[in-house]
């Protein structure tokens, strides 16, 4: 159980059958009456976004959410088969399951999965990924480092803005959380 008043921006809470994450929190001490806390929770399986009041002091009970490091080993049809790195079990997952994270995914990379209890919740991938340029207009001879910017296609399939500067065959470090180029590699 977790109080109200612990709440922070990121902590899971179970409520209605169902994972909450808190998106943003305010404590209120009007002058008249009790103390109450606001809050603005999403939904982890289905991503709505909903506001709630809880009194200060009350209770809900916190999600217990397991972190387990897989790796994507390959995959099959729509599905992406993930081995545990600890006690090689394999899983298979839906791209629904990974959301539009799965554009940066490739063979071999090591994932955090969150799980609570037996459902997927998320697929956490890491920050920067390091992808080859399959496919992009050529540059041209007096392009600048700092001139404009084109778009690129990685290995994954994934579209990326970057300088005009990069060619094919080239390995870009990408952030996967902005979908932005951060340099050569």
């Amino acid at each position: 159980m977790i109080s109200s008043n612990d709440f922070r921006t990121g902590v899971s809470i179970e409520l209605d059958g169902s994972v909450w994450r808190v998106v943003e929190f305010l404590h209120v001490k009007p002058g008249k009456g009790s103390a109450f806390v606001r809050t603005k929770l999403k939904n982890v399986q289905s991503g709505n976004v909903v506001e709630r009041t809880f009194r200060a002091g009350e209770t809900v009970p916190q999600a217990n959410l397991e972190k387990r490091v897989m790796q994507h080993t390959y995959k099959d049809g729509d599905q992406f088969v993930f081995m545990d790195m600890e006690s090689y079990e394999e899983a298979s997952l839906s791209q629904g399951q990974i959301g539009d994270r799965v554009k940066y995914l490739k063979e071999g990379m090591e994932v955090n999965v969150i799980q609570w209890g037996e459902q997927v919740l998320e697929v956490e991938l890491p920050t920067s990924v390091v992808l080859e340029v399959t496919q992009t207009d050529p540059g041209v001879k007096g392009d600048t480092a700092t001139g404009g910017s084109k778009p690129a296609i990685v290995e994954t399939g994934a579209q990326v803005m970057v300088p005009l500067f990069i060619s094919e065959g080239e390995r870009i470090k990408v952030d996967t959380r902005t979908d932005s180029y951060l340099g050569r590699e």
